[in-house]
């Protein structure tokens, strides 16, 4: 196995900010219009850049901050003020917070002692609701070049010491350039106008756009071009001359969609996790990927399980259901909410409204299934044959009989109530499916359908490579009081078989969840088989 000579090398980064030094890293300037952003420098705006977590924005404010100072025209300051998130509603406490935060920042960066030396006698004579504004003033007046202040992570900051930042920022910008920064970007996963803060002092809810309402635009850091992720894994074939085989190169992206944390992550397992990816003189296959992806989502990883918590906010689950149930959009679903939820890198609104990526399409269905996965008494070895292989009909006629004597319970548990037959039938096809395979999921608005196919491993056991794997197709149908039985049978058959085909299965099964009113158990359990252009297709009825 190739080692090395012992120097240090470059990887993936999966943790912080990118250093060019360390990691393997898209040149972050060429993720906006660099043009643009100094367009709106020479103009003196105030604007937000926000992008969900994990995407590289602090990447990309560090580069700036460095690009700026080395071109003379402005003095340029980053600093992360997420630490001032611990004084909460306390502005005392918060705002310095800030000012420490800067003083640590001004000192690294730029070699600059101003706020060490002034900012606590300010805080004392001035008090924290008007210090922040002072200590920026004095700093900018002593300044020979406008000032750009980056602040990043300002909506971690909480109730009031967010409302008086957000002020004091507005009630100087009449004073810039000269007594006040030329520029204030402000940076978080959320844009300023959905912030939501609660003031303890005023005793009400006040939006960040009133709070700071002198911002001229809003910009969002995109995803990885599938041009950038393709160049980004080039060099780490160039630093060691371990390659990626073609079908592994269009598996990244296809489970990525470029997600940059996403795309970090599965290379870093396959080239330094994995003992046969350290091996340089190993390609990096298909199968290898896939197992990544497995690793990542098993795991629980830190980005994954954030992006989980996100499920718990209000906001957000009545999107993710709408989405899960593949029903069109509710009319009363508002535009703020799917804007807000896709801000949060959660959902994808074009084409069409969908999860943004496959590997955030299997983690939301299985955070909303794990306490039901756990618990659910069900082991793997029930529904094999003699030959290993999934015995489908005797798995299907199983969760039928759980579905009838457990669905009302069980659904009435969860958060999700809406998309409880979809989250159910994947809590326990998963627990199955735990024992060896894989499960691949496609639904959106609009889809009107939950697509499922099942990777089950051929005897030789290897569940993310293709030889002898059992390909299970699993559609899932709502019938609801307005549609008619007949009709939504014949869609239901010519979207199991159009997926069987773009799957490869051999064998597709249609559930109809029936959600018409007064159906008895007995009406509503039922089982057939029709074939649909040569596919033989079984119908199981919930």
């Amino acid at each position: 196995m190739s080692t090395g000579s012992g120097k240090s090398q470059r990887f993936f980064n999966n943790a912080g900010p990118c250093v060019p030094e360390d990691h393997y890293c898209v040149d972050p300037l060429r993720r906006f219009n660099l043009p643009e952003i100094e367009s709106l420098l020479d103009q003196r705006r105030y604007f937000i850049l926000h992008a969900p977590r994990q995407t590289g924005k602090t990447t990309y404010l560090l580069a700036l901050m460095r690009w700026l100072n080395s071109q003379g025209r402005y003095k340029a300051l980053y600093a992360n003020i997420e630490p001032a998130q611990a004084a909460r509603g306390d502005v005392n406490r918060g705002i310095r917070a800030v000012l420490d935060a800067l003083a640590q920042a001004a000192a690294s960066y730029l070699d600059d002692d101003f706020f060490e030396d002034r900012y606590r006698d300010i805080m004392e004579k001035s008090g924290a609701e008007s210090a922040l504004q002072r200590v920026l003033s004095e700093w900018c007046a002593v300044s020979a070049l406008p000032v750009v202040l980056m602040l990043d992570e300002v909506d971690a900051l909480v109730g009031d010491t967010l409302i008086s930042l957000l002020r004091q920022l507005r009630a100087g910008y009449p004073s810039r350039p000269g007594h006040f920064p030329s520029t204030v970007i402000l940076c978080g996963v959320r844009d300023v106008k959905d912030y939501r803060i609660h003031s303890e002092q005023e005793k009400a809810i006040i939006t960040g756009g009133s709070a700071f309402n002198v911002k001229a635009e809003s910009l969002t850091l995109g995803d990885f071009k599938r041009q950038e992720c393709l160049e980004l894994l080039a060099q780490h074939t160039e630093a060691t001359g371990q390659v990626f085989t073609k079908e592994a190169l269009a598996m990244i992206w296809n489970l990525s969609l470029g997600q940059p944390w996403l795309v970090n992550a599965l290379a870093y397992n396959c080239c330094f996790k994995s003992e046969l990816g350290r091996d340089r003189s190993h390609p990096i296959s298909e199968a290898m990927v896939r197992q990544a992806r497995e690793t990542m989502v098993a795991g629980r990883v830190t980005h994954l399980d954030q992006l989980a918590d996100k499920l718990k906010e209000e906001r957000v689950r009545c999107v993710i259901q709408a989405v899960l149930n593949s029903e069109d959009a509710p009319t009363d679903l508002p535009q703020d909410d799917l804007l807000y939820v896709a801000d949060l890198g959660l959902i994808r609104l074009k084409p069409a409204i969908s999860i943004s990526n496959p590997i955030y399409r299997e983690v939301i269905p299985r955070e909303l299934s794990f306490s039901t996965q756990v618990t659910i008494s069900q082991s793997t070895e029930w529904y094999l044959t003699p030959e290993g292989r999934l015995d489908m009909a005797k798995l299907l006629t199983a969760f039928q009989q759980f579905y009838r004597e457990h669905s009302e319970t069980w659904i009435a548990g969860f958060a999700y109530r809406e998309a409880g037959p979809q989250i159910l039938l994947q809590a326990f096809l998963q627990r199955i499916v735990n024992g060896g395979g894989r499960i691949d999921r496609e639904y959106g608005l609009g889809m009107k359908r939950t697509d499922l196919c099942i990777f089950w491993p051929g005897p030789k056991g290897d569940p993310f490579g293709d030889a002898a794997l059992q390909r299970i197709v699993i559609e899932v149908k709502i019938l609801r009081p307005r549609d008619g039985q007949n009709i939504v049978i014949q869609e239901g058959l010519a979207q199991t078989a159009d997926y069987m085909d773009r799957s490869g299965a051999d064998e597709g099964h249609l559930l109809l969840v029936d959600a018409r009113p007064n159906k008895t158990w007995q009406e509503r359990i039922t089982r057939s088989e029709q074939s649909h252009r040569n596919r033989r297709i079984v119908i199981w009825g919930l």
